[in-house]
């Protein structure tokens, strides 16, 4: 092997400046228009490869970034930290889409994309371990695979099948898919620091440490090494680099070097010298240039792989081998043509020609003038100069069979003078071309005894036959024949045999899209370009260029827009945008033009973009906007259209930038600066969206269109505007308590106060305002111009201290508490605070509970047994608002539990569940109102207040009641007040079920909240199958009229009326006959009572009765009482109901005949009185299953006749359990309407 001097280069192409701390990390993207880096300043930076600009620096990390990988579609980049983080960014805009926690607290030591995307790997030094993350849930993928020494790099095999891992003391490869392991071994002497697999994944190339600074080849089928250690550098190398061609290697090393060395022999070829130690290196993926980084350099160097050595200088196709029998020559002109020098060497190409004209190689028109016209598609120009030929030398067989190609008329001639390969070529071409598919057959066979059996020819003429038979429409023999060449025969031209696929999928999808099979025409283009690409296609090619006059340069082009011209026809519109958006992508700026000339689709575009609008699919629409603007930047229309698409998914500062476009493009238009109002305001630019919309008010104004001027109504100026501003936070505060404590300044203010601070707070420009509730301050201490926080910390203070600064590290302008924030000595304040509690805590934003009992060393469930939880106004506190903090005695949270809302917390949560006997969920989404009053009435039964009076204010805003506060007036009137409201307005009865003590305000309630304590008694129920038994007895007993007219007088029954402390209770009276005292019982007295229609009971009572019977009666009248519940008679409540509105259900939804419309029919004559019967027998049924429920067991009252018509309840210690002696003796003369006192 002849010695090779290496190239050595000390000056880089470019730097790219921007990081502020050293770069670590660097990765090209797939589009070969950018780069992306990492750096110890915990920022990546986006890098445009033409420019060298900073696109964007992503922010997100807290440790130096360390590893970088892009997904081979480029859609996204994954990052990794030195403290163990991954986060992955979106490829195009930048925007950080999640972070993993991937190795606690560990270095990332290697990351890499599966071939496929699917699978992100990540190895880490001291966690020794390597993890799989699915792309999809970023979730891991099964198990970490256990590495037991430092992982230094991890790396898919090119089909994915395979996981390299680089430790430090072997190499491992393992199984993708099952996770089994391969092999194992040692590698280098002392450290495996790189890996890089070559393209085709037959070689695996390792790097050492500086005790072995080289770098070994492995074959991949045995996994053995191959030839000796790759030797030049003298330390350590941290990385290497395949060239995208697969024939170069790059290594960075701490010897300060990058060598680039040649693959094939394994040689340096060129040596990148930098300042100090290289750590990282990769290619562009044009293979053109090489980025590395040096260890504290804060910028990227861009080097140029050296001219000369480039692939294409060198790359020799296999088929162009220097054999007798090759079908191209392989001369020093054909490379002067191949570079596109044609003129440099015609004197010598002519006086080869001229030396030998009975040239014997049967080259396929090789490097002539005629060959160079063909190639250009000037056939006429080839024809002529090869008929000079013919005339020239008569005997010149290959020149008859050249011309053949182009016209059939000399093929016999050719082989008549000698047969040869390629005048059965020309022959089998010329017999496809008039459709004598059988002889020209036999004329390729033949042509196959010319090849002297040399592999590449046999393939090349099994390409040409092929391609002949497709055009002669053998469109299945020809497909077979190439699928055959390409799995039977893998060491030979298989890029041809692609190209050539590829072609002819291209003209079956033409024939089909000519004859509308849009779909077939669609899967045969996307196979085209599955098997075709970009580069180099007329090179590899020439000879088919030559034969068959195909155009390859645009092949792939054209099958990229065929296949968006499918698509569009198909009305597939969001595949055809990103069929465009992929091919735009992967094409230089040249091609790039030529696209744009392609489509006259710009109009179909926008309404298909103004249609996903409409259907509200924002990002369908802004795909398809963007490829219209793609083919025509000028309209300000569709630009208008994105931007409020853009606007819709709160893209703000994107659609701000297609705002001024339009803006730029139509200046004398108000819709710019109307949607750059918009995206300003949603970046919170306050100032410049005022800014804006303050011209677009010009605009419209100056607009000469008397349509577009009439606009200008819809709007108020700024000054107009602060009018209406005011009057809304006036409205707002509406439901905010009259004096807030002002968390920055520690004053207390009033309404006008308030509303001054807020005229001059940043807040008043964007319309928000911040309410914060709070409690637990004495009014006297504080005066409304002192600040709190210069008070001294004394007691309540230092309490009102530490929730000022709570609340305004919280980011709260206004706080609240209650015992500070009202003043007491204001008999209307008190009034309104007292009324307005409840809707305060409800729109606050936040609630602060401070738990003054609660110490920090407290364990779980001591929140249970504050005090807290025993007193009456904190039960609204917790209930009304939707979020809650609890705060311990020394200002810190509750159990450490750092969520946003305690409420949501599930520990607090089961800990207030058991402490209040309250359901967690209740306790969550409570509603206030008179629904389910008993048991609201029993949660807050144990608690106390301070003053007594406050046991019942504080419920006022729990049943949603207003009523007049009157300190003084006695806790039974006070309550008693507010449970004559809820009966009242509800007319529920639940509330009258209690044990006790009675009122002093009314005798059917209680003294003290305290009897709610004891649950209503809870009866047996007769089940479905049970009450239809005892329906269907009571038809045989009870007449119909008997029980309709019991039914209907209590249906028409009217609701309890509660007022002036007297209630009119509706009910079912049982007169008591007989009351006489048992013995025995000293603390309380013990009845047995006797009543018509009832079964015997026992009353307990401290009130001493009168006991008579029916032998010695007395004038006074004992009735036990059932309270008349409407809920009886099985009719639906629609004051519980959703309405129509509720239900999404509206008038126009409901069907014609839904709504009685003409489509109704009346009933006939015949059908009515079946009707008639139907109904009866319902209404029957249901006044029967009535006597059925009120024969139950029920709670009763016993009341005693006081005056005429008016009545007292007498007390009980324990629930009244009655019982009908039979259910059809209940008598109508029963029900009647009782005034109790």
């Amino acid at each position: 092997m002849s010695e090779l001097i290496p190239i050595t280069i000390t000056t880089p192409l470019r730097k790219f400046k921007g990081h502020e701390e050293h770069v670590i990390a660097v990765a090209v993207f797939p589009d070969k228009r950018r780069m992306v880096t990492g750096s110890g300043d915990k920022t990546l930076c986006l890098w445009d490869l033409k420019t060298g600009f900073m696109l964007k620096k992503m922010e997100g990390h807290c440790n130096w970034v360390w590893r970088l990988a892009v997904s081979r579609d480029g859609r996204l980049i994954a990052s990794g930290d030195r403290g163990g983080e991954v986060i992955i960014w979106h490829g195009e805009t930048g925007k950080l889409l999640t972070k993993i926690e991937a190795h606690s607290k560990f270095i990332i030591s290697s990351l890499d994309f599966s071939p496929d995307g699917t699978v992100l790997a990540t190895g880490s030094y001291y966690d020794k371990m390597t993890k799989l993350w699915n792309t999809k849930t970023w979730e891991p993928q099964g198990d970490p695979i256990e590495c037991g020494v430092f992982v230094n790099c991890v790396q898919y095999s090119p089909s994915g099948e395979l996981l390299a891992i680089a430790k430090d003391y072997n190499i491992q490869i393992y199984n993708s898919g099952t996770r089994r392991r391969v092999v194992s071994f040692k590698g280098h002497t002392s450290l495996n620091l790189s890996l890089a697999w070559t393209l085709d994944g037959t070689r695996l190339l390792t790097c050492g440490n500086k005790d072995d600074p080289t770098i070994r080849e492995w074959d991949t089928t045995t996994w053995k090494q191959v030839g000796d250690p790759w030797t030049g550098h003298t330390n350590r190398i941290n990385a290497i680099a395949i060239h995208p061609a697969g024939t170069f290697v790059a290594s960075a090393s701490g010897d300060n070097h990058v060598r680039l060395w040649r693959l094939s022999d394994r040689r340096t070829i060129a040596v990148l010298r930098q300042s100090s130690s290289t750590i990282c290196v990769t290619f562009s993926v044009d293979g053109n240039h090489i980025f590395s980084v040096a260890r504290n350099d804060k910028m990227i160097s861009e080097w140029t792989v050296p001219e000369g050595i480039h692939p294409k200088a060198w790359t020799v196709p296999q088929r162009i081998q220097t054999k007798a029998c090759t079908t191209i020559a392989t001369t020093t002109v054909r490379d002067a043509c191949i570079d596109g020098d044609l003129s440099a060497n015609e004197e010598l190409l002519m006086h080869d020609i001229n030396a030998n004209a009975m040239n014997h190689t049967p080259d396929i028109l090789a490097i002539t003038t005629a060959r160079i016209a063909c190639v250009n598609g000037d056939l006429s120009t080839a024809e002529e100069l090869l008929t000079q030929d013919i005339n020239t030398n008569p005997n010149n067989y290959t020149s008859y069979a050249h011309r053949s190609f182009k016209t059939d008329s000399t093929v016999t001639q050719s082989i008549g003078i000698r047969p040869s390969l390629t005048g059965y070529i020309s022959k089998g071409m010329a017999l496809c071309g008039k459709g004598l598919v059988l002889d020209a057959r036999a004329a390729f066979d033949v042509a196959s005894m010319y090849t002297d059996q040399d592999s590449d020819i046999v393939h090349f003429l099994l390409l040409i036959k092929a391609i002949a038979l497709f055009n002669a429409d053998q469109h299945h023999e020809a497909n077979l024949l190439l699928k055959e060449l390409a799995t039977g025969c893998p060491n030979t031209d298989t890029v041809a045999c692609g190209i050539v696929q590829a072609y002819l999928q291209v003209q079956l999808g033409i024939k089909a899209l000519d004859g509308a099979r849009y779909d077939e025409a669609t899967g045969h283009f996307t196979a085209a370009i599955d098997l075709s690409s970009e580069s180099d296609i007329h090179e590899i090619c020439e000879d088919l260029v030559v034969l068959f006059g195909w155009d390859l340069k645009s092949l792939w082009r054209k099958a990229h827009h065929k296949r968006c011209d499918a698509l569009l026809r198909t009305g597939k519109l969001q595949d055809a945008v990103k069929s465009y958006q992929h091919m735009m992508t992967l094409t230089d700026e040249t091609t790039n033009a030529d696209c744009l000339d392609w489509s006259n689709g710009n109009a179909l575009y926008t309404a298909s973009g103004d249609a996903a609008f409409a259907a509200s699919d924002y990002d369908k629409a802004i795909d398809l906007y963007s490829l219209a603007i793609d083919l025509d930047s000028a309209s300000d229309v569709v630009f208008a259209n994105r931007s409020q698409a853009k606007l819709n998914k709160m893209r703000w500062e994107d659609a701000l930038l297609d705002a001024q476009k339009v803006t730029k493009l139509n200046p004398s238009s108000h819709i710019g600066y109307q949607l750059a109002h918009a995206a300003l305001r949603g970046a919170q630019r306050y100032d410049e969206a005022i800014e804006a919309f303050t011209i677009m008010l010009s605009k419209l104004d100056d607009a000469p269109e008397v349509q577009i001027r009439d606009l200008r109504q819809q709007y108020v100026c700024p000054l107009e505007a602060e009018g209406v501003i005011r009057r809304a936070v006036g409205t707002e505060l509406s439901n905010a308590p009259l004096r807030l404590l002002n968390t920055s300044t520690g004053l207390l203010c009033d309404r006008v106060a308030q509303l001054n601070s807020f005229k001059t707070s940043p807040e008043y420009k964007e319309l928000l305002s911040s309410i914060t509730k709070r409690s637990d301050l004495e009014m006297e201490r504080i005066k409304e111009d002192q600040d709190v926080r210069e008070l001294k910390g004394l007691g309540g203070i230092a309490k009102l201290q530490s929730f000022c600064t709570i609340a305004r590290d919280a980011g709260y302008f206004w706080a609240w508490m209650d015992t500070c924030c009202i003043d007491k000595s204001n008999h209307v304040e008190v009034q309104e605070s007292v009324n307005s509690m409840f809707i305060w805590y409800r729109h606050s934003a936040l609630t602060i509970v401070y738990l003054s009992d609660v110490h920090p060393s407290s364990q779980s469930c001591t929140l249970a047994s504050s005090v807290w939880n025993e007193r009456g106004w904190t039960f609204q506190e917790f209930v009304a608002p939707k979020v809650v903090i609890f705060y311990q005695k020394d200002w810190s949270l509750y159990l450490d539990d750092r969520s946003p809302n305690h409420k949501e917390s599930p520990a607090i949560m089961q800990e207030l569940e058991g402490a209040m006997r309250i359901d967690a969920q209740a306790l969550i989404s409570f509603c206030p109102g008179m629904r389910d009053a008993r048991e609201k009435l029993r949660w807050a039964s144990k608690r106390v207040t301070t003053m007594q009076e406050d046991i019942a204010y504080s419920l006022f805003g729990i049943f949603g009641v207003h009523l007049p506060v009157i300190y003084g007036e006695k806790k039974q009137n006070a309550l008693g007040r507010l449970l004559q409201e809820i009966v009242a307005r509800s007319g529920d009865i639940t509330s009258l079920n209690w044990v006790g003590q009675s009122s002093e305000f009314n005798s059917c309630l209680p003294a003290d909240i305290i009897s709610y304590a004891t649950p209503p008694c809870s009866l047996p129920s007769l089940s479905e199958d049970e009450i239809q038994t005892a329906v269907s007895s009571l038809r045989n007993i009870v007449t119909v009229d008997s029980a309709l007219k019991l039914y209907n007088l209590l249906e028409n029954m009217n609701a309890p009326l509660f007022a002036n402390c007297r209630l009119r209770l509706p009910c079912i009276a049982f007169r008591v006959t007989e009351v006489r005292r048992r013995q025995g019982h000293a603390a309380h007295s013990t009845y047995g009572v006797k009543a018509d229609g009832l079964q015997d009971l026992v009353i307990t009572t401290d009130e001493t009765l009168i006991q008579f019977s029916r032998a010695r009666p007395t004038q006074q009248i004992f009735f036990l009482v059932r309270p008349w519940d409407r809920h009886l008679l099985g009719l639906p409540d629609f004051s519980e109901q959703l309405t129509f509105a509720d239900e999404g259900e509206s008038v126009g939804d409901w069907s014609e005949s839904e709504s009685g419309s003409d489509d109704t029919h009346e009933p006939s004559s015949d059908s009515l009185g079946e009707e008639e019967l139907a109904v009866d027998s319902d209404v029957h049924s249901r006044s029967l299953r009535l006597m059925v429920q009120l024969g139950q067991a029920f709670n009763a009252l016993l009341v005693a006749q006081q005056r005429v018509g008016e009545y007292k309840r007498i007390a009980s210690d324990h629930n009244i359990i009655a019982q009908v002696k039979d259910m059809a003796s209940i008598d109508i003369v029963n029900i009647r309407t009782l005034d109790i006192l």
